[in-house]
């Protein structure tokens, strides 16, 4: 019981600051019997603890955030392989977005902002905070207006600039760091070998983003945030925000015919709706879509 209120005690002042970590290490004498209040083996975890969690906590620079997009990405092209088949519809798909990106809070990142076309038939998109955007073919088909596909880049653009793959990194980083110093700790608290061994958090996270957009998708806060963010952005760009709602629409009807894809990572389409539709009022643009209907027919 001793030693479960020392370690208590000592992870509390590691959570509180990297300070309360040097206070604690002052105070080791050797050991944790009688000549120490905890072992160096202890306190070691607490610092590399103390590092780790300050380590998650720094903000991403641009160019890292570019470069964790990128490998993001990459992996992404592994499970998905890129439909060339159509390099006109691409660069239309391109220009909608450049033309949402130059209206929206965030206009230039480091390498811009770029969308592929995935060669699936499952209804999804990605995002990646390198600006990478990933629109699958079965997605893009279901678009029925320039508008409407404006209103699913403006969702992937917003998840960009509100930095969710970011902050999903960030996350996964002090949580392993908790793990790690959890089993560390109760190693050398008890005499024993660490359960697990502290690596690279940063790399490993990678791996987790990855698994965040493919597998369990964003929160629910944040998938609001997102299309919040993206009615606010189409009209900017002079684009309808109601054809966000179109969109959800569209996927609604369409959830119950494709199995996996969005319906794993996104809230379901009505909650979506629902909630767009609360915000709608505070966005408008001028009703310019007759301008846009003869180019989203050539594209198709």
């Amino acid at each position: 019981m001793k030693k479960l209120l020392i370690l208590a005690g000592f992870t509390a002042a590691v959570l509180a600051s990297c300070q309360s970590v040097s206070d604690a290490i002052g105070v080791t004498a050797g050991g944790a019997g009688d000549a120490g209040i905890i072992s160096q083996d202890l306190a070691d975890a607490g610092v590399r603890f103390s590092e780790d969690m300050d380590r998650a906590q720094e903000d991403f620079t641009p160019e890292q955030e570019y470069y964790i997009g990128r490998a993001v990405g990459t992996q992404i092209l592994t499970k998905y392989s890129i439909d060339a088949s159509r390099p006109d519809q691409a660069a239309y798909l391109n220009n909608i977005l450049q033309a949402l990106a130059v209206n929206s809070p965030k206009p230039d990142i480091y390498n811009g902002y770029h969308a592929v076309i995935l060669d699936s038939d499952e209804i999804n998109a990605f995002a990646t905070s390198g600006g990478h955007i990933f629109i699958s073919r079965a997605l893009l088909g279901s678009a029925a207006s320039e508008d409407a596909l404006a209103s699913v880049l403006a969702h992937e653009l917003a998840h960009i600039q509100l930095q969710h793959n970011v902050k999903a990194i960030q996350a996964d980083r002090k949580a392993r760091a908790i793990r790690a110093f959890a089993a560390s700790s109760t190693g050398a608290l008890t005499g024993g070998t660490a359960l697990e061994e502290l690596t690279s958090i940063f790399d490993e996270s990678i791996s987790d983003a990855f698994i965040t957009l493919i597998g369990k998708g964003y929160s629910r806060d944040q998938e609001y945030d997102a299309d919040t963010a993206a009615l606010g952005i189409l009209a900017a760009a002079g684009y309808d925000p109601a054809s966000l709602l179109d969109m959800l629409r569209v996927l609604d009807q369409e959830q119950p015919n494709h199995p996996g894809g969005f319906n794993e990572t996104h809230p379901a389409p009505r909650d979506r709706l629902n909630n767009a539709n609360r915000r709608l009022g505070a966005y408008s643009a001028p009703d310019t879509r007759a301008f846009r209907r003869a180019r989203f027919s050539a594209a198709q």
